[in-house]
């Protein structure tokens, strides 16, 4: 919060009182506020925009520096309007050096996976990190933690408890994330939060995949604001209609933009004024390749959007949406000095970025050095749970020999999971994985020493042949998840991961061919981009020398817990039918040898 002598030299710098800091000269300006292009100049004091006039003489000392933006277009810092960040792995300084040169100047986030992982204590120094970065982070509560139903293990569970003090808070921006189905069950601990959040007036935001109907209405009763999960642009459509602010994501794994954008291109192009952009869930291979949220707009643009409105899209729509309009999402006095030089709105290459009222990118490289804080005990990535031996992952049945009728859980995209039955052998009394058939085994372990949960289940749709996977990287309580074709392998990659604290690693016949470390709550650390990019790009390799066609085999991993999508998932809790909210048992049927199943 400012003081009232910094608010005063601001109001003096916004009259010529005090000298500018840095100008920018000779630009065009693109205006989201009206949609206009016209040549401007603009002047900046400690971090803030003062001026932008065509003349801001007045405002230049013997002191100001100055920014050359001839035949440049100045457009405001781009705004990614929901993302995970340690979904990435990457730690809150790695992030800011890979989204930066792309323009990205603000993200709205829960920070809920460090939450899950290292507690309130642990985040307090999460945004100790931030605050020293030039990235701005809108933080939301989480409305609750865990989001899975029924309910999984995790360091920290928020409640409306929590929510009386968090919602007060002067960093906290909303109350984020909140899942149809917390609604749809009226969970009593939810419904006291979002009740909060209105008394102090904090926008609830939204999460509601492939809803629809009566289902949406009830959604919409809760007082949620905006939605970033829509699966098809019907669904797009009907959320506008029914008054939510609708985000279009293009994630690593899930590109829904293509599909998002038809709801204005085809039905009503007003909608776009009530559109952001999100990437919710990006590694670092992805933003190096194709870049952030300034991807977006140039995906927007070739897909027939005005390259006004998709620049709308990813900036003042979103600040507006956020409540956090005060701050960002234009070039204007008393907004945040976050100023992109592009060089034309139609290509959208960005040339240059301000934040914060620092330049700190050219030509997609960083120009300022962003060291990573000393880490402390409270963010290892410590592994709570004794070593684990193969016999751990065999699926026990009360048959000696025969067959099993399973329920596998077949992935069929990053989160959508369909059931998928298959006849797998049963010798002494274990039920056998099978990759000729495309099953494995896949176990989640709780790891933060509150019980020791372990459960079991079957995937397909990997396609493994040998070998297993693990990640402790894994929303939304990560938890340990091990997937594999037989369980010597599986304990040996559980049990390194135990070891080194986290991360994700590839084991075959006996042997660890890739891990990598996650030492900062066993979920993110602070290798730079483009090295933790390689190390992304081995993972996958090796993974898809298992024998792996999926797109990116360990996201797809990292999100078999996730409950809030349909059809199926995994926790440490069991299997979950995620229509239903309960626990299944993957065993349909059990039938002796020579029987028919």
């Amino acid at each position: 919060m400012l003081s009232t002598n910094e608010l005063g030299n601001y109001i003096q710098a916004g009259a010529a009182e005090i000298p500018a800091d840095t100008v920018i000269e000779h630009g065009t300006l693109v205006n989201v506020m009206t949609g206009e292009y016209y040549p401007t100049n603009v002047a900046i004091y400690q971090g803030r925009i003062v001026a932008v006039d065509q003349d801001i003489t007045d405002y230049i000392g013997p002191n100001t520096k100055h920014i050359d933006a001839t035949n440049q277009y100045l457009v405001p810092g781009l705004i990614d309007g929901h993302i995970h960040v340690e979904c990435s792995k990457m730690s809150m300084t790695s992030f800011s050096q890979a989204v930066l040169p792309h323009g990205t100047t603000s993200i709205i986030s829960g920070l809920d996976e460090y939450i899950s992982s290292i507690g309130l204590d642990g985040l307090e120094e999460i945004f100790a990190e931030i605050n020293q970065l030039p990235l701005k982070v809108f933080w939301g509560t989480p409305y609750k933690t865990p989001y899975t139903f029924p309910k999984s293990t995790i360091a920290y569970d928020i409640d409306s408890d929590d929510q009386a003090r968090l919602l007060q808070q002067e960093n906290c921006f909303g109350v984020w994330e909140t899942v149809r189905e917390a609604v749809q069950t009226r969970d009593e601990d939810t419904l006291k939060t979002l009740t909060l959040a209105q008394k102090y007036h904090q926008p609830i935001f939204g999460c509601s995949p492939m809803v629809r109907g009566k289902a949406l209405n009830q959604f919409l009763m809760s007082g949620v604001r905006l939605d970033h999960e829509s699966y098809s642009h019907e669904e797009f459509v009907e959320k506008a209609r029914k008054g939510l602010h609708v985000i279009i994501r293009e994630s690593t794994v899930t590109k829904f933009l293509k599909e998002n954008i038809r709801a204005i291109t085809e039905v009503a192009p007003g909608i776009a004024r009530n559109t952001s952009f999100c990437t919710d869930d990006v590694n670092a291979t992805d933003i190096l390749d194709h870049g952030h949220i300034d991807h977006m707009v140039r995906l927007a643009i070739n897909a027939g959007i005005a390259p006004m409105t998709a620049i709308q899209m990813a900036t003042i729509n979103s600040a507006e949406a956020y409540r956090i309009d005060d701050h960002v999402g234009m070039i204007a006095p008393g907004k945040d000095a976050d100023i992109l030089l592009v060089d034309q709105p139609g290509t959208f290459n960005i040339q240059s970025v301000i934040s914060k009222g620092q330049l700190v990118a050219q030509d997609n490289q960083m120009v300022v050095n962003l060291a990573a804080p000393k880490r402390s005990s409270k963010l290892q990535g410590r592994l709570k749970h004794q070593r684990l031996q193969p016999q751990d992952f065999d699926y026990h049945v009360d048959l000696k020999n025969g067959q099993a009728n399973v329920e596998t859980i077949k992935s069929v995209g990053p989160f959508v999971r369909k059931q998928r039955d298959v006849i797998l052998d049963v010798k002494d009394g274990i039920v056998q994985p099978d990759p000729n058939k495309d099953v494995a085994l896949v176990s989640v372990i709780e790891r933060y020493g509150k019980n020791g949960n372990q459960s079991l289940g079957f995937v397909s749709g990997w396609s493994l042949k040998q070998g297993a996977v693990a990640t402790s990287a894994s929303p939304d309580d990560n938890n340990l998840v091990v997937l594999g074709t037989n369980t010597n392998d599986m304990a040996i990659a559980a049990n390194q991961l135990i070891e080194h604290g986290g991360g994700q690693i590839v084991v075959v016949d006996g042997k660890v061919i890739d891990l990598l470390e996650l030492p900062i709550g066993g979920i993110a650390t602070d290798l730079v981009p483009d090295k933790l990019a390689q190390r992304e790009r081995d993972l996958k390799q090796a993974t898809c020398e298992l024998g792996s066609k999926l797109p990116d085999p360990l996201f797809y991993l990292s999100f078999l817990p996730i409950t809030a999508i349909p059809d199926l998932a995994i926790t440490d809790m069991g299997n979950v039918d995620c229509i239903k909210l309960e626990l299944f048992d993957p065993i349909l049927k059990l039938s002796e040898a020579g029987q028919t199943v």
